[in-house]
């Protein structure tokens, strides 16, 4: 049987925001030495905290103990310069959901790291082929798609693109049930799998809002008491962030050429030119008091 040539020990996540951190924290807590870059120092110095504090939390539930934190921490590296990356044996991207920056950071790590690197995008939404086009080595790339809060989810999408190798797509979704996640391989097709299905959940509930005649706090509670969902699409779009549901929705409904059912709607572009983003700014549907 021919030899997997790559070979995870150590891994790059770019992006240190909510769900860069969340994925970083799994990462180390597996025993991967893992390093966490982002532009803004203020960002780094947040997930250091956020990473902290979500280990402490298992502390206090009695599932890890004290050394495990410190051994867990000691894996983590947060760093502001992408070339400390560079010897990475996998790097996940995490940035925002634009298609040219993300085309911007793998073009430049192809040029500083390791031939055999894998590179994987943790995009909701946007192309993995269309993502990797810019690239000499195409095959390396795949999409690995976690789930909010990523140190939480089990499920994880991973998208064969149509460069991707099936070496590396095995490499990747080994990785996964090493991280004590369930991968399912999905096709790169617009929002892949849970993305498409869940814009009517949310698409639906802003409807019903935006009618006046109900509030999101009712909405959530039918959600959740009727439904079975652990959180409403209020809750959701909170924690995720409105700007990035937001960005996803409009990414959709561009994918599949303006179906109304994809349809962004006004509240959402509201909340976002007015930085209601939801728990990362205090205030979002809700607000967030002692977060």
């Amino acid at each position: 049987m021919k030899k997997n040539k790559h070979s995870i020990n150590n891994i790059g996540i770019i992006g240190a925001g909510t769900m860069g951190s969340g994925i970083a924290s799994v990462c180390a807590m597996k025993g991967y030495d893992t390093f966490i870059y982002d532009v803004k120092k203020e960002i780094i110095e947040k997930a250091e905290n956020n990473i902290k504090n979500s280990y402490k939390k298992l502390l206090e539930k009695d599932k890890i103990d004290k050394k495990d934190v410190d051994t867990m921490f000691k894996k983590l590296r947060f760093v502001d310069k992408l070339e400390e990356l560079k010897n990475s044996d996998l790097i996940i991207e995490a940035a925002v959901e634009n298609i040219d920056i993300k085309r911007q950071i793998f073009r430049h790590l192809e040029t500083i790291c390791k031939p055999d690197s894998i590179f994987a995008t943790n995009t909701s939404s946007i192309s993995v082929t269309a993502i990797s086009s810019i690239l000499e080595k195409k095959e390396r790339f795949v999409g690995m798609h976690f789930f909010n809060p990523a140190n939480v989810m089990k499920l994880v999408e991973v998208i064969k693109g149509d460069f991707t190798s099936d070496e590396v797509l095995k490499t990747i979704v080994d990785l996964c049930e090493k991280l004590d996640k369930k991968p399912v391989i999905c096709r790169d097709t617009p929002a892949f799998i849970v993305n498409r299905i869940a814009r009517s959940f949310y698409g639906e509930s802003l409807k019903i809002l935006g009618e006046g005649n109900i509030d999101h706090v009712t909405i959530d509670n039918v959600m959740k008491q009727e439904g079975g969902f652990s959180k409403g699409p209020f809750e959701l779009m909170d924690l995720i962030g409105i700007d990035v549901n937001f960005s996803v929705t409009k990414s959709v409904y561009e994918a599949f050429f303006y179906d109304p059912k994809y349809k962004p709607h006004p509240i959402q572009q509201k909340m976002v030119e007015s930085g209601l983003l939801g728990r990362k700014t205090k205030q979002g549907f809700y607000k967030y008091i002692n977060i």
